[in-house]
């Protein structure tokens, strides 16, 4: 099946595969990126979810189930068989960033909180969606996540990237637009 996105524009090979030694593997040891997850994988995770992923997530799982070593990269995205809700595999994220007892639900208004791109304000987070977002990956110091609090029309699940030293996250209305805006 063909994949609905451009993912070799933003994870591309550093180099030809070397099919000779890796006969079934689509990527060089160098480019960090991990042979593509099947289709039982992927329904294993949404199985553990207890839900479907998002269409561009599940996509670069078809491409890529992950990239980087987590014991000596920094930037790494999960494979499928590590994905898990933040609030399970590193709750402290949620005890810095989460919500506050006696803080408004919603904290941050729509006109605020829903603006992608340049012009967004990272300050306005929504600190009330962290505990259900969906951990992906690191960078630097920061995480990869998934919000399914806020889903398009076409099954998207908003895309975050929340790390110490900004001053809130970075958001996309998907993963695909998130990793285009990183």
């Amino acid at each position: 099946m063909a994949s609905l996105y451009a993912w070799s524009t933003i994870f591309p090979p550093e180099e030809e595969p070397l099919t000779e030694r890796y006969p079934d593997y689509p990527f060089t040891p160098e480019s960090g990126l991990h042979a593509a997850a099947d289709e039982p994988a992927i329904r294993l995770l949404e199985e553990r979810l207890g839900m479907a992923l998002p269409p561009s997530y599940r996509d670069f799982l078809r491409y890529a189930d992950g990239m980087g070593d987590p014991d000596v990269e920094d930037e790494i995205m999960f494979r499928a068989s590590r994905v898990g809700w933040l609030r399970d595999l590193e709750p402290d994220w949620i005890t810095h960033f989460g919500p506050r007892s006696g803080d408004p639900v919603p904290s941050v208004a729509d006109a605020d909180y829903f603006v992608y791109g340049p012009g967004q304000r990272s300050h306005a987070l929504r600190g009330e969606y962290l505990p259900s977002t969906l951990l992906v990956g690191h960078r630097d110091d920061g995480v990869y996540l998934l919000n399914p609090e806020v889903v398009t029309p076409d099954g998207e699940w908003e895309a975050w990237y929340l790390a110490p030293w900004l001053p809130g996250a970075v958001l996309g209305r998907s993963f695909w637009d998130l990793m285009n805006e990183i």
